[in-house]
């Protein structure tokens, strides 16, 4: 199983890595801008990411900003709403417009708050099916 991590604390990258090490590979990026091109990278070279762990406050182009720029990837690509990338968003705000944006707007199959614990990860990677 191949993951993407898009978060611009280093801590909680390398968490989340040590997290998801056992579970599959894990490519990391620092912002929206490469979030979104890995992921196309990542299609291109027919080697999709099955998730993608998006942190919503970041620099330059935040998550929800990626999210929809990868959802209209997915279009452009031909993907089924079935088969589209699950996308986590991450964020230390338990805030219920985050949420609804995530959810609603962008079209996230879930959300965590930080700091992600390894038995909150774990209950949402058997909830999508990964174990």
């Amino acid at each position: 199983m191949k993951f993407l991590v898009v978060e611009d604390d280093f801590g909680s990258r390398r968490l989340l890595q040590a997290l998801l090490k056992d579970h599959g590979s894990c490519d990391v990026v620092v912002d929206g801008d490469e979030a979104v091109e890995a992921f196309r990278l990542a299609w291109e070279d027919n080697q999709p990411y099955r998730a993608i762990f998006l942190d919503i406050m970041m620099p330059r182009v935040d998550g929800h900003q990626a999210l929809r720029r990868i959802r209209t990837l997915e279009r452009e690509f031909g993907v089924a709403d079935k088969d589209q990338v699950d996308v986590i968003m991450t964020s230390a705000l338990e805030d219920p417009k985050n949420v609804v944006e995530a959810y609603y707007k962008g079209g996230a199959t879930s959300y965590m708050v930080k700091p992600i614990r390894r038995e909150a990860l774990e209950a949402e990677l058997r909830r999508l099916g990964y174990q």
